[in-house]
C-alpha cells in the first residue's frame, strides 16, 4: 500500500512539474530584424539553461509589431510578455504604468549599458526596457565607386557634397544607383530618415506653443532636396523601400550610398551576406543648415508589459538577451562583426569587435553625438530626435509619412503633401488638448 501511495504522490509531483513547466512559456513580440532573428536562432542556449521555462515567438514586420504591441499593451490584452519596443514606447508606456520596471541583478552589470541608451530607456531614474540593440544613423557608402569618381568622402560630409558624388556614380545601366534612402511610409520608416533631414535643414515638427511647422520653409527645402534626390539618382520604386529593403539591395551592390541606422554596417560588412563586404566605408550622417538632429538615436530594446503573469521568467530572459554575454556568445558563434552593438561600453572595448568591425568608430561617434533633448536649431518643447516623444505622435508621424512617400511616388505635389500632413497635425494637436 505504502508502495503505491508513494507511487501515486511520484506520478502526481511530475504531473504538477509538467503542468509548472507549461506554465513558465513566455511569448516574445519581435522584430524581422537579422538580429532579432539570430536571438530566436541562440534561444537554444537559454532554455538549456533555464529548463523551466519555454521561448515562444512572434516576429512580425516592424509596422505591424508597433501596431500589435500597442493595442496590446492599451487593452491589457495579455498577448507577451516580453516586447520589442523602443525609445518612442517606452518612456511613455512607463510614464503610464504600462511596463514593468527592470530590477536588474548585479551581474548584469547595469553600469556598462551606454548612457545614452540608459536615458533613453528610463523615466524619473528607473528603466523600463533593457537595450537589445542601439544606433544612431551615418552614411555607409562604396568607396571603390567614391576612388573611381575621384572623390575623398570626409568623416563629416554635407549634403551638397552627398549629392555631388551620388551624381558622378549614379550607373542604372550598370545597376547601380546613386544613392537609397528610405520611402516606404510609417512614422519610423520613412519619417525616422526625414525627421533628420528637416532637423538637419533648420526645422522641427512643433515649435514652443505645440504648432505643427510641417508648411515651413525647412521642411519645405528638406522634402524638395529629398524627392529630387532620390528621382534623379534612386533605385526605381524608392516610396516601397525601407531598411530591409535597402539593405537587400545594398548588399546585391546596387546602392552607392546609404544613410540609415548603424546597425546596418553589421551586415553590409559581412562576406555571407554581401557582395560588396570589401568595398564600403563609413562617415557621419550629412549636415545641411545645422549638424543638430542631422543622425537619430534609437534602441530596439526589451520591456515587460504590467499585465504579464511571467514576469519573473521574462525578466531571466530580458537579462540574458541584453547581457555581455549574450555578446560574447554571438561573437564567437556567429562573429564579432555580426554581435548586436551600440549597447555597451565593454562592446567597444572589446578588442575582438574592434578587430572585425570597421564601423565601430563612426558607429559610437554617432551615438555619441545624437541629442534627444537638443535635437532643433529653434528650440523646440518635445523630446526626440527622429521622433516628439508624446502619445500623439504615433498618429501623426503615420499621416504624414504617407504624404511624404506619395509626393517621393509623384502621386501628389510636395505642396500638396506637406499642406495635407500640416492639416492632418494640426487637427490630431487640436483633438488632444496642446492648443485651441
Amino acid at each position: 500500500m505504502k508502495l503505491k501511495a508513494s507511487l501515486a504522490i511520484a506520478i502526481a509531483f511530475g504531473l504538477m512539474a509538467g503542468m509548472a513547466h507549461a506554465a513558465t512559456e513566455i511569448v516574445v513580440a519581435t522584430v524581422n530584424n537579422g538580429h532579432m532573428i539570430e536571438m530566436q536562432k541562440q534561444t537554444k542556449h537559454f532554455e538549456a539553461a533555464n529548463p523551466d521555462i519555454k521561448v515562444k515567438w512572434v516576429t512580425l514586420e516592424e509596422g505591424a509589431l508597433r501596431a500589435r504591441v500597442t493595442t496590446d499593451i492599451a487593452t491589457k490584452g495579455g498577448q507577451f510578455d516580453v516586447m520589442t519596443i523602443g525609445m518612442y514606447e517606452t518612456p511613455i508606456w512607463g510614464k503610464k504604468g504600462w511596463l514593468n520596471e527592470l530590477k536588474t541583478s548585479a551581474a548584469y552589470d547595469a553600469d556598462d549599458i551606454l548612457p545614452a541608451m540608459c536615458n533613453g530607456l528610463s523615466v524619473d531614474g528607473k528603466m523600463y526596457a533593457a537595450p537589445f540593440y542601439g544606433e544612431s544613423s551615418m552614411l555607409m557608402y562604396r568607396k571603390d565607386l567614391a576612388d573611381k569618381a575621384g572623390v575623398t568622402v570626409p568623416s563629416n560630409p554635407t549634403w551638397a557634397q552627398v549629392k555631388d558624388l551620388a551624381a558622378k556614380i549614379h550607373n542604372p545601366k550598370e545597376g547601380v544607383y546613386g544613392i537609397c534612402l528610405r520611402g516606404k511610409p510609417g512614422w519610423g520608416d520613412n519619417m525616422a530618415f526625414l525627421t533628420t533631414l528637416v532637423n538637419t535643414s533648420g526645422g522641427q515638427w512643433f515649435d514652443m506653443k505645440w504648432k505643427p511647422q510641417l508648411e515651413s520653409k525647412p521642411w519645405k527645402d528638406a522634402i524638395t532636396f529629398y524627392v529630387d534626390l532620390l528621382t534623379k539618382y534612386g533605385p526605381p520604386g524608392s516610396a516601397n523601400n525601407s531598411f530591409n529593403e535597402i539593405l537587400a539591395l545594398y548588399n546585391e551592390g546596387k546602392c552607392g550610398m546609404w544613410i540609415d541606422a548603424t546597425i546596418a554596417a553589421s551586415f553590409i560588412t559581412d562576406p555571407k551576406q554581401s557582395k560588396v563586404a570589401d568595398k564600403v566605408a563609413f562617415a557621419q550622417a550629412p549636415t545641411m543648415v545645422t549638424p543638430k538632429g542631422a543622425n537619430w538615436l534609437w534602441a530596439w530594446a526589451l520591456a515587460i508589459p504590467a499585465g504579464t503573469k511571467n514576469a519573473a521568467a521574462a525578466q531571466k530572459f530580458i537579462e540574458w538577451s541584453t547581457s555581455k554575454e549574450y555578446i560574447n556568445l554571438i561573437g564567437k558563434e556567429v562573429g564579432w562583426g555580426n554581435v548586436p552593438t551600440g549597447t555597451r561600453k565593454s562592446t567597444y572595448t572589446n578588442e575582438n569587435f574592434l578587430k572585425a568591425a570597421k564601423f565601430a568608430v563612426a558607429e559610437k561617434a554617432a551615438i555619441d553625438s545624437a541629442n534627444p533633448n537638443d535635437a532643433t536649431l529653434p528650440k523646440s518643447p518635445y523630446v526626440g530626435v527622429q521622433f516628439a516623444a508624446i502619445p500623439e505622435f504615433q498618429a501623426i508621424g503615420i499621416a504624414v509619412g504617407q504624404q511624404m512617400s506619395a509626393a517621393l511616388a509623384g502621386k501628389t505635389t510636395i505642396d500638396k503633401a506637406l499642406k495635407a500632413s500640416q492639416v492632418a497635425a494640426e487637427r490630431e494637436m487640436k483633438k488632444a488638448g496642446y492648443y485651441k
